[in-house]
């Protein structure tokens, strides 16, 4: 009997039936976590789909990428300093401190003067995302056993569900009949309570895994300091790189060999060996992460960005899509999860992936002047069926891939590449796209060249998710 089936024993080691994600056991871990993802999901999903509202009004459009990238790039700091903070003693305090950021970060950006005080302002929301979102998954991974894992995982995803329905519809009803700031400072004063109110039960609760940091020698509190200064160049790289998409002379070239240039030389030390070369096990699922989560994230940004400032669909109405693609993800996660437990999860990554491909194929048709914005609109909800469906199947496999006193370390290289893609496959189709308008096509053209080469990443996740599956 391996460790982890000690410490948690599944459902056929035991002739007690199995205690579930809400028995005595479980059920206070299950319901902080649950707030905790509602608080995120609610500010998230009012939050992002304002955005393309806010950069037009600051005269900022051309900087869009990086006001969409730069909280990416700050993730990758977060979840790096997250994940080895949970590592060492517990979950509770970068949680903790992740929530307290996220009301700091609203009220900076509702108070925006200009694009690069919005671009602080999702900085630090960045930084706040990675550490809330790596600690949840290492809480999960340390709180529960496997065949528990996929059921949380799922609950995480269900409690997106009323903020979904309210977030998004909500939001664009304020941004359209007061101001977009509007919408920072109200989701501000409705946080900020709750957030003070988890951090009073996370400080009152007692760690339950790691020794404390005052209690570790001081040469190994120095060997497992993280990787602080990698993690910051590759932030830094992140931002370079978003920064100069975002215009097409020299000075922009310049700005995007310097943040390449970061990626290359830092990004490796932060994953697992292999893992751009799609080595079987954890590499190529931390890789899968990040071609999928890259591509959702892509479509995110970039399809209320043209259907708002090219199609002049309501900012509403985009809201409306948002909403659908939450639900939906929910409803694909349960699905995964409840329905479909008994499949292989590397079979339900190909098919998640494949229904990707498909979204990526509405936002081509979408683009077109003589075509529907409905048909661009569709990709959205689409692409979060396929997210819903293999995002969990990736994270499960990854959590079989690891070691108990390592998941943190884990799920920090999984938040890691997520960013990374994230940044990459944005950067790359705001490149391409600002490239073909500078050749000459036309605006929407641009947008249906960039869309099409979204293909390949979820083309390549089908063929290669059989190489994550765990033996």
């Amino acid at each position: 009997m391996t460790a982890e089936q000690a410490l948690h024993p599944s459902p056929s080691d035991t002739d007690e039936a199995p205690p579930g994600i809400f028995s005595r056991q479980h059920a206070a871990a299950t319901l902080t976590f649950a707030t905790v993802m509602f608080l995120t999901g609610f500010a998230a999903l009012a939050v992002v789909p304002t955005l393309p509202t806010a950069a037009e009004d600051l005269d900022g459009v051309a900087l869009f990428p990086l006001v969409a990238g730069c909280f990416v790039a700050a993730s990758l700091l977060g979840g790096v300093l997250g994940g080895h903070w949970a590592d060492r003693s517990g979950a509770r305090r970068p949680l903790a401190l992740g929530m307290i950021l996220s009301v700091v970060t609203l009220l900076v950006s509702a108070s925006s003067v200009s694009v690069w005080q919005l671009v602080v302002g999702r900085f630090v929301d960045g930084l706040a995302a990675g550490m809330v979102a790596v600690s949840v998954t290492t809480a999960i991974g340390q709180s529960y056993p496997e065949y528990l894992r996929p059921r949380m995982l799922a609950m995480m995803s269900a409690s997106w569900i009323i903020p979904s329905l309210v977030g998004p519809p909500i939001a664009g009803v304020v941004a359209e009949a007061w101001s977009w700031r509007v919408v920072f400072y109200g989701l501000a004063a409705l946080t900020a309570l709750p957030a003070l109110a988890l951090v009073a039960v996370l400080r009152r609760a007692p760690a339950k895994n790691g020794a404390r940091a005052d209690d570790l020698p001081a040469a190994e509190e120095r060997a497992s300091r993280p990787p602080l200064l990698v993690a910051a160049m590759l932030s830094l790289g992140a931002a370079l790189g978003q920064y100069g998409v975002s215009g097409w002379d020299v000075r922009h070239l310049l700005f995007v060999t310097a943040g390449v240039a970061l990626l290359v030389v830092f990004a490796p030390r932060l994953l697992p060996a292999g893992t751009w070369r799609s080595a079987r096990g954890l590499p190529t699922a931390v890789l899968l992460r990040g071609l999928t989560s890259g591509t959702y994230f892509t479509v995110e940004a970039l399809v209320p960005l043209m259907l708002i400032t090219e199609r002049r669909v309501a900012a509403v109405t985009v809201g409306v899509a948002f909403t659908a693609s939450a639900v939906l993800w929910a409803g694909a996660s349960w699905v995964q999860g409840k329905l479909l437990q008994d499949v292989a999860r590397h079979r339900l990554v190909t098919v998640g992936a494949l229904i990707m491909a498909g979204s990526v194929a509405f936002a081509v048709a979408g683009s077109f002047s003589g075509a529907s914005p409905l048909l661009a609109m569709a990709a959205m909800p689409l692409a979060a069926i396929g997210m819903g469906m293999l995002d969990p199947c990736v994270t499960v496999l990854s959590l079989s891939h690891s070691s108990p006193d390592r998941l943190g370390h884990t799920t920090g290289a999984m938040q890691t590449n997520m960013n990374l893609g994230q940044v990459v496959v944005l950067a790359f189709a705001t490149a391409v796209l600002n490239a073909a308008l500078a050749a000459g096509a036309s605006r929407l053209g641009g947008y249906a060249i960039a869309f099409s080469l979204l293909l390949l990443p979820t083309l390549l996740v089908a063929v290669l998710a059989v190489r994550a599956r765990k033996d």
